[in-house]
């Protein structure tokens, strides 16, 4: 699939590392010029430094998706710098695993930001010039927490159920104009949240997957560049689960 994304630019957030990372460098590898985006500067600069290294195009720009301010700077610093953007990957994602009668407001404020509100803002920012354009993809990492909930994740849980709903939503809109916008949603998959867990939540997580593994972040990656690329142009406002059989529903 050399090839596969020459002459578009693609951003995607939390390039630094996990998921993210696996799709910048996946894209990079296809032809896209990258932009690396993330709150961790040294994490994607060497993101950046590992695509340019393989021979790929790509650079980096930081965003806070807490901060409106930041996220304005960071869509002008990109428009500046490559002009329109044909991708958004959406694929920045933090929680705090905790029941929520334990967690507080401060946390959920965090949460809904990075997962959710954050993503709503990049596409404000980024659609208008897809439309203007009459072409333009939009994906965005949601999770099978969002479809069909995760204990000690209920913020998190709602913040991607909003996700999921927020594409059906712009997928409608944008539509008319050939913007596609889909989301792809994980299982359990071997990141930074993954490792945080103990050894014997990491065990039961397998049992409950059909597969009996958690994911590769290579493997929601490929879903993702699946949604990103031509050979989804007749796909808009669904979400895929790569999951290993986790959830299986409607």
């Amino acid at each position: 699939m050399t090839g596969r994304f020459n002459g578009q630019t693609m951003v995607v957030t939390g390039a630094a590392a996990g998921i993210s990372k696996a799709i910048a460098v996946m894209a990079a590898s296809q032809g896209a010029k990258v932009v690396v985006a993330d709150m961790n500067e040294e994490g994607g600069q060497a993101t950046v430094d590992e695509i340019k290294a393989a021979g790929g195009q790509a650079e980096f720009h930081k965003v806070n998706l807490t901060s409106r301010d930041s996220i304005a700077a960071f869509g002008q610093s990109v428009l500046g710098s490559v002009g329109t953007v044909d991708i958004l990957v959406n694929g920045a994602g933090w929680d705090l695993m905790e029941r929520f009668l334990d967690s507080k407001p401060e946390t959920w404020d965090t949460v809904l930001a990075i997962n959710f509100t954050g993503p709503v803002h990049l596409c404000h920012l980024f659609a208008p010039g897809m439309v203007e354009k009459g072409k333009g993809k939009i994906v965005s990492i949601a999770s099978d927490a969002g479809r069909i909930g995760s204990p000690s994740e209920a913020v998190y849980s709602g913040a991607k159920g909003g996700i999921i709903s927020f594409t059906k939503t712009l997928a409608r809109e944008l539509a008319r104009s050939n913007v596609n916008v889909n989301c792809v949603s994980p299982g359990p998959t071997r990141t930074a949240l993954y490792y945080a867990q103990t050894e014997s939540v990491q065990q039961n997580l397998a049992k409950v997957i059909p597969m009996r593994r958690v994911g590769e972040p290579d493997e929601v990656a490929m879903a993702v560049l699946f949604f990103a690329s031509a050979e989804s142009d007749y796909i808009t406002g669904q979400t895929l689960s790569v999951s290993g059989g986790m959830s299986m529903v409607c």
